[in-house]
């Protein structure tokens, strides 16, 4: 269900907005979204067993009600349906895996694991874990692997999205803690986005950006990225630089800053150290010299850096298109100095606050989850700290060498240096570079445990033991978001089946693996009887240190809400104690050994590939607005698809011209690292010579394991963050002229989920396929084809009998001669199936038809007909921009059209609606509106 758009708080007199009492009501459990670092307040909506709706939490000070579009679908994500219920084990690669009881899976791990440890050592395993982890899971894992293992092979797939951001903050402010918080919207006088889309991928913070702006419409806004995205397109200025230049541009601007008198010599003298050799390093990088690398306009540069210098409050924030960079640490720190040089530091509006990517990368970090990182920000090269994090564990020490990271670690899988490897709520075979690699590795490695909600990810296939665990709405824990703000997240209902919390299921693993490498009295480290005795002791560890939160505990977040760290003993949850929480270094004072903070002389490398005659085109990948990572829960519902429904290439309109191809056609795509076939798209958002993909396309949605495979795992060599941003590729016409089309509708006693499921493996038949769901209400499953032979008869005879599309109400036509053969399946007067083969001119609107459970009187003697438009005149309503409220392109397009009155954005909302939700599409409608003008 959905629920109106809440009012948002406003900001006090003081700047700080004003938090309503918390509104759960009877049937309400509050928590957090799992979907990106918002860290969004949610009201999950129950009946004690199972979920049926969710809304914006009004008392949660990240969005106060407001939920994107992903967000307020949670509910639909929440059916059994392509849930993992029992443990899986197979002893036999090749064999299929069959259920097993937990308390032997449970042996079955922690033995094979103790075999690996006995023969090759602990180094020869390894956990991969993920941003999507409660931080009491992530503690127990980190814990396992370090204090009991005696590894520090435990990485997660943070390192992807937020090590470089880590990196670019502890060389610079000392620790890896974002200055900023939210209220700082409120207040900056120009905001600079580099690297980042938040219309898209940090939708309810970028909402609260345009609130901002509309009350001070003062405020400048400059955009840097490559693509006019629809964050850029609000922007007042958009530096569309080149892939990989970032630093040039940073660079440029403090020249101007410098040159302008626009620095704060006096605050860099009194706060920081390192900027004579900075300066020195600037000198001869004047806008123009900047300009001629990045692509952009010098007096576009200079502009930029006059409203930073000149703006009383000056706030900068960034994501991934800075950190999946080969110097992706360098980028961060080049941006984070422009905020140094002008003092614009732990003041209201000021500051470099970095973005996170999931829902608990933070807190993951903070738990020292990553290979080179311990408890509380401690620093592995440290030795008293691993003295401290021994005594904290009760091991005689922590190993010193750092672990194997991401891109590391299934390299050293693949040469066989890694053995076992235990994968927790990630997707490695679709989210890593080097895809090809990756698979390799996983095949073989001896031994591959997977801990996973949902059945049939890309990695499951490689995984010899299953581990089915809790998921959204089933756990308990806490979470910390971008503003280092920490909320509890509650289980609203029972997990399905014999799914469990991941930190019991680590537990149990490591109380069970204690005696089996001679540690048995180590399994009393894991003797914890809730995720709250794991808090408390996450809590104990933190006392003294920059993150300190010993004045947190269950009651306190439950009763008085989310709140920010540092939160010592003692600390009040609001007052002069908030107050000081909400922005650190107000003093001047960094979390350096000498109190200072440090510029950095960034590398003036850009990318790891470069383009060139074999390879033209600048590939870079990013999100998507309604879509999430591998889409193994976004991807379950329909609606989700109405704005994007296939993997598609988009270049700018005059390189497909040039390449003699229009909207639509085939491509086969080629880089170093492997190729692919896509559908292309015009784009004139992107500049010449650069291509773009959606990131969550995998191996389930496509006939390949998707836009990974080509990307290589160059990586920061601070960071190990890969260059996740960019790869030199070509593209060629690829003929494929036997088509076909599949769509089903919903059936009883099989969602559209499922039927995708069972249609997922048959992708790889083909040169060409896609999957996708559609529909809102009434959801169905659409598979797309293009094959370079005719599709066998015996296979379309299966087809036809795993969809249900046979019996006496399916009209069939078929021209062996030509290959043509078509079904149509009707059932109480409606179409609610589809195969068209050989011949799909009625695709479209015929899709629509199923999706829409059309009557299907109207339409019988035209449904195996070769019309390319449907024969009522309905030019069909295609891609929905407003998925709360079902409004289509077309829908705003005539709108706009047919003028009377609704060429401004409030007037055309007053007719369609649009917008008024959750927000979500209101750049787009915006930028529609000023391109129908």
């Amino acid at each position: 269900m959905t629920h109106p758009l809440p009012e948002p708080a406003r900001p006090s007199p003081a700047g700080r907005r004003t938090i309503p009492i918390r509104a759960a009501a009877p049937g309400e459990t509050p928590a957090t979204c799992p979907y990106c670092g918002v860290g969004c307040g949610v009201l999950i909506e129950h009946d004690g067993t199972r979920i049926t709706g969710v809304r914006g939490d009004p008392a949660h000070p990240a969005n106060f009600g407001r939920l994107c579009t992903k967000g307020s679908t949670l509910h639909l994500t929440a059916g059994h349906d392509t849930r993992l219920l029992y443990p899986e084990y197979r002893a036999r690669r090749g064999e299929a895996r069959t259920r097993m009881g937990w308390d032997a899976a449970i042996d079955v791990a922690a033995q094979r694991f103790a075999d690996v440890i006995a023969e090759h050592g602990p180094d020869a395993v390894a956990f991969y874990i993920s941003g999507q982890l409660l931080t009491e899971d992530y503690y127990v894992f980190n814990k396992a692997m370090k204090g009991l293992i005696g590894s520090n092979n435990v990485d997660t797939n943070s390192r992807l999205c937020m090590s470089s951001a880590v990196a670019a903050y502890k060389a610079t402010l000392g620790a890896d803690a974002p200055p900023c918080c939210y209220e700082d919207f409120d207040h900056a006088d120009t905001i600079l986005i580099a690297g980042a889309n938040p219309a898209w991928a940090h939708p309810v913070a970028f909402r609260r950006i345009e609130e901002a702006r509309a009350r001070r419409p003062g405020m400048k806004i400059v955009v840097v990225d490559p693509r006019r995205t629809d964050t850029a397109a609000m922007a007042d200025l958009h530096l569309a630089i080149l892939p990989g230049t970032d630093v040039w541009l940073f660079d440029a601007m403090l020249h101007v800053l410098l040159r302008d008198g626009l620095a704060d010599e006096a605050w860099i003298a009194a706060h920081t150290e390192g900027f004579e050799a900075l300066r020195a390093h600037v000198h001869g990088v004047s806008p123009a010299v900047a300009a001629a690398v990045c692509g952009v306009a010098a007096e576009d540069i200079v502009t930029a850096a006059r409203w930073w210098g000149e703006a009383p409050a000056a706030l900068s924030l960034w994501c991934q298109g800075l950190n999946q960079s080969t110097h992706g640490t360098h980028n961060g720190a080049a941006l984070i100095a422009l905020s140094l040089a002008t003092g614009k530091i732990g003041r209201p509006g000021c500051g470099p606050f970095s973005l996170t990517g999931q829902p608990n990368a933070m807190g993951g970090r903070e738990v020292g989850g990553l290979a080179n990182l311990l408890p509380a920000h401690r620093d592995l090269a440290n030795p008293a700290h691993r003295a401290e994090v021994a005594r904290l564990w009760g091991v005689d020490s922590v190993p010193s060498e750092p672990g194997l990271t991401a891109v590391e670690l299934f390299r050293a899988a693949r040469e066989g240096r890694v053995k076992a490897i235990w994968i927790a709520c990630t997707n490695p075979a679709q989210s890593m570079p080097e895809q090809a690699l990756v698979h390799e590795a996983l095949a073989a490695c001896d031994f591959v445990v997977l801990q996973e909600a949902f059945a049939g990810t890309e990695t499951a296939a490689f995984a010899d033991l299953v581990l089915p665990a809790a998921a959204w709405g089933e756990k308990e824990g806490t979470v910390t978001n971008s503003e280092r703000r920490i909320s509890r997240v509650r289980a609203a209902v029972p997990a399905p089946g014999e799914a469990r919390a991941d930190w019991r299921i680590v537990c149990d693993f490591a109380r069970a693996l204690a005696p089996r490498i001679g540690k048995p009295q180590a399994a009393a480290m894991f003797a914890y009887a809730s995720a709250q005795a794991i808090f408390a002791e996450h809590v104990a560890s933190t006392a003294g240190r920059d993150l300190d939160i010993t004045g947190l505990d269950y009651s306190l977040l439950e009763g008085e809400g989310p709140q920010q760290w540092p939160f010592p003993a003692g600390a009040a949850v609001d007052g002069a104690d908030a107050a000081a929480r909400a922005r650190l270094y107000a003093d001047g004072r960094f979390a350096t050994p000498n109190g200072r903070a440090r510029f950095v002389v960034p590398a003036r490398a850009l990318t790891a590939e470069k383009t060139g005659v074999r390879y033209p085109l600048a590939l870079t990948s990013g999100r998507l607005r309604d879509q999430w990572h591998g889409m193994s829960r976004s991807g379950k519902v329909a609606r989700l698809y109405g704005h994007a429904d296939e993997a598609r290439i988009e270049l700018h309109p005059q390189e497909l011209a040039r390449r003699g191809l229009v909207d639509g056609d085939l491509v086969k795509v080629s880089s170093r690292h492997g190729e692919l076939v896509l559908r292309v798209a015009a784009a004139s958002a992107l500049r010449h010579g650069m291509a773009f993909v959606g990131m969550h396309w995998g191996r389930r949605a496509l006939n390949s394991a998707g836009i990974n495979l080509l990307f290589g795992g160059a990586c920061d060599p601070l960071s190990k963050q890969p260059e996740l941003k960019h790869a030199a590729v070509r593209i060629e016409p690829v003929e494929l002229p036997n088509r076909m089309l599949v769509v089903r509708a919903e059936r009883p006693g099989r969602t559209a989920a499922e039927e995708a499921a069972l249609l997922s493996p048959w992708l790889e038949r083909f040169a060409y396929a896609s999957l996708a769901l559609a529909g809102r209400d009434t959801p169905a499953v659409v598979m797309r084809v293009a094959h370079d032979r005719p599709i066998p008869a015996g296979w379309l005879a299966e087809l036809d009998a795993l969809l249900g599309l046979e019996g006496d109400g399916v009209l069939s036509y078929a021209d062996p001669a030509r290959g043509i053969s078509k079904r149509a399946l009707i059932e109480d007067g409606r179409l609610v199936g589809l195969r068209l083969t050989g011949e799909t001119a009625a695709a479209g609107w015929l899709s629509e038809a199923v999706v829409e459970r059309r009557d299907a009187a109207a339409l019988r003697p035209w449904l195996l007909a070769p019309l390319a438009t449907p024969p009522t005149g309905d030019a069909g309503r295609g891609r929905v921009v407003c998925n709360c409220l079902n409004v289509s392109e077309a829908d705003i397009t005539a709108a706009i059209a047919a003028g009377a009155g609704v060429r401004d954005f409030d007037a055309l909302q007053a007719r369609l609606r649009c917008g008024t939700s959750c927000g979500s599409c209101v750049p787009e409608i915006r930028r529609m509106l000023a391109e129908g003008s």
